[in-house]
């Protein structure tokens, strides 16, 4: 996949996404996506691509707080105001696959960002009932105990998990599990992302 599109740093991401996006919850859910993506790009062999990979992961919800009713509508129209480059886009809008757009996640990168969005925020969901509010100590067995009460943490969907691992070919403990180690990856240095 070629990148010389990309055109944006990281630094030049986080602020292009702090001019939307004002609520810790987002900025945090932001900056976990970006930490799993670039995990997922080590782990799958493209440790060359995870800057990219976490770019993508760290812009996906761009338009979410603003303009919620045009989640990954709105999104290229404000990537390319900043110079950000069609490849960051294409992944950014893919992850709203069959619920607002019709962008097919086509790289192996897309189908993770699709896979782990909605899942990163079961998990954490699962991690923060926990008595070490971690998910450093948290098992796959937990989250699908949760994963299956509907009720719970129920903006997550589980039609969405379970459509991205399917696209990624993996069965979902393979999914949580993976999910689970690429979260503690970052997990730590999330508090002083936060604060940049």
């Amino acid at each position: 996949m070629d990148h010389s599109s990309t055109t944006i740093s990281r630094e030049q991401a986080w602020d292009l996404l702090k001019t939307y996006n004002k609520d810790p919850f987002h900025l945090q859910h932001a900056l976990t996506v970006e930490g799993v993506m670039q995990w997922y790009a080590r782990e799958l062999g493209y440790p060359h691509e995870a800057d990219f990979w976490g770019i993508v992961g760290l812009l996906h919800d761009i338009d979410f707080e603003a303009y919620p009713q045009e989640h990954c509508i709105k999104a290229p129209e404000l990537l390319r105001a900043a110079g950000v480059g069609e490849d960051v886009i294409h992944g950014v809008c893919s992850h709203g696959y069959q619920l607002t757009v019709e962008v097919k996640p086509e790289h192996l990168m897309e189908k993770v960002l699709y896979a782990v969005d909605e899942l990163t925020g079961l998990i954490w969901a699962v991690a923060i009932i926990r008595p070490s509010k971690q998910v450093a100590d948290l098992e796959v067995k937990s989250v699908k105990k949760k994963y299956k009460a509907l009720s719970f943490a129920a903006g997550c969907s589980r039609e969405v998990i379970a459509r991205g691992s399917a696209m990624l070919g993996w069965d979902l403990d393979m999914l949580i599990e993976k999910t689970i180690l690429a979260m503690r990856s970052c997990e730590a240095a999330l508090p002083a992302l936060m604060n940049r």
